[in-house]
């Protein structure tokens, strides 16, 4: 076995996954700790050297994980996902980049890559997003013939709310999330009575018809994605089992070849 392909069974195996979660998770603890001036004061030195042992840790990791799989590194979106995350960290903090000391914390994100289940999730929002964007501008166009008709009914008398078609978007997607909906209904009906109508309507359109729309495309497509994910196992079992029979039938042949020849010497 040559060193690459120890490498590789090192890199992929679960425990050193395991220890790599385990890393992340204790410099975004440290990261978080360095928020704090008493902490920082009292145990600034600790949090910096527990962080740059971190940031070397993912490094060497990268860097093993480069080496053992070659180009097809690439070809994984989550190994570059990494290599992005790990080279912002190595970019110079200082002077202009200062600002970049803040984005440190992004190494917490590592975990979406590194755990299964959460790798699952995104791919199913990320596979979900041209459907979401469908629904997205059937939302916005609900909101937009909304706050037209909100501002030619109630600007009069809810200024503050519809004033304009700015203050009608607004007050309209407030509406539509929720918050204090009641009060601006209420405040509008003290001089329409019958604006209930408008608001019953809009949010049994907006929130309890179109928003709901949002969560049945994410739960499709994470079914697609589960469903995906069981396909592409069945066919590297199936490739396993096709290579080991391969095998089987050369040791077999080999085999009646040695007879063949023993019996004719």
């Amino acid at each position: 076995m040559s060193t690459r392909q120890r490498l590789r069974e090192l890199v992929d195996a679960p425990r050193f996954q395991q220890a790599i979660i385990g890393v992340i998770l204790i410099n975004a603890v440290t990261l978080g700790c360095e928020t704090s001036p008493a902490l920082v004061a009292e145990h600034g030195t600790l949090l910096h050297a527990a962080d740059r042992i971190a940031l070397a840790v993912f490094t060497l990791e990268l860097a093993a994980r480069l080496y053992a799989h070659g180009p097809r590194f690439f070809r994984d979106p989550w190994n570059c996902f990494d290599a992005v995350i790990v080279g912002l960290a190595l970019l110079p903090t200082s002077g202009p980049f200062a600002v970049l000391r803040a984005l440190r914390i992004l190494r917490a994100l590592r975990l979406i890559s590194a755990i299964p289940s959460m790798r699952r999730v995104v791919g199913a929002l990320l596979g979900a997003l041209p459907g979401m964007a469908s629904i997205a501008a059937l939302l916005g166009l609900i909101l937009y013939v909304g706050s037209v008709i909100a501002t030619k009914l109630f600007s009069a008398v809810a200024p503050e709310y519809f004033g304009d078609l700015g203050d009608s978007l607004f007050t309209l997607f407030q509406v539509m999330t929720g918050e204090a909906w009641s009060e601006v209904a209420r405040s509008v009906m003290e001089a329409e009575p019958l604006a209930w109508i408008f608001f019953i309507g809009y949010i049994a359109v907006t929130t309890f018809t179109v928003l709901n729309l949002f969560i049945a495309v994410t739960v499709s497509a994470m079914q697609s994605q589960v469903a995906r994910e069981h396909e592409i196992a069945e066919e590297n079992q199936t490739t396993l089992l096709l290579a080991e029979i391969q095998q089987l039938r050369e040791e077999v042949r080999a085999m009646h070849s040695v007879r063949e020849q023993t019996s004719e010497n």
